[in-house]
């Protein structure tokens, strides 16, 4: 059994990742607001971001700050079909994953598929950031019109001064419970 190693630093105390989950638990239980700082060695960090949209805002670095307004303008743009900006905000070998287990595509084929589009709308409902040097990576959870509940997760890289989006994956997360039920239904039309 691996031991875990993971510390995280909370107001200048250390705690194992266990300790770690109680405590912010119990925080949050209480209202209050907690940032944490991964430390995977002496070295070398992890800055951490949470942000709920409808819950308190939490203080961020500047790199944070940048790389979340990317994300926000990627959802703006994607619900204007603005596909020039939109496409801007990708590097150039990026790669979006779509819901569907065929889409994977680099940028040319994700652009073909979007263009003759009039675009689509995702709200941010919650987001979280965490940071590694110029890597930034995230989970966020969206609200579609059309779809509910989305997913997206993702890397981002600092590239030329500016934060871009290496890797998107849009996913629509199955309840537990309804996942057998689900997954028997993509086997069943998978056959077909």
């Amino acid at each position: 059994m691996l031991k875990d190693t993971h510390a995280f630093a909370v107001k200048g105390t250390t705690v194992n990742r266990a300790s770690l989950g109680l405590l912010l638990s119990a925080l949050m239980l209480g209202g209050l607001n907690v940032s944490a700082q991964a430390q995977d060695s002496p070295t070398q960090s992890a800055q951490t971001q949470d942000t709920q949209v409808q819950g308190a805002q939490t203080t961020s670095s500047s790199d944070q700050q940048a790389a979340a307004q990317v994300l926000d303008l990627l959802n703006q743009y994607s619900s204007d079909a603005d596909w020039d900006k939109y496409f801007a905000l990708y590097r150039k070998d990026g790669i979006f994953i779509g819901t569907d287990a065929s889409e994977r595509w680099g940028m040319a084929e994700f652009e073909n598929y979007s263009r003759p589009t009039k675009g689509w709308r995702y709200d941010l409902t919650e987001r979280h950031l965490i940071q590694h040097g110029d890597v930034i990576l995230f989970d966020e959870l969206l609200n579609s019109p059309a779809y509910g509940v989305s997913r997206g997760t993702g890397t981002l890289i600092k590239t030329d001064g500016n934060w871009k989006i290496a890797q998107y994956h849009l996913s629509f997360p199955i309840p537990n419970e309804m996942a057998k039920q689900i997954t028997a239904e993509i086997k069943a039309a998978k056959k077909q």
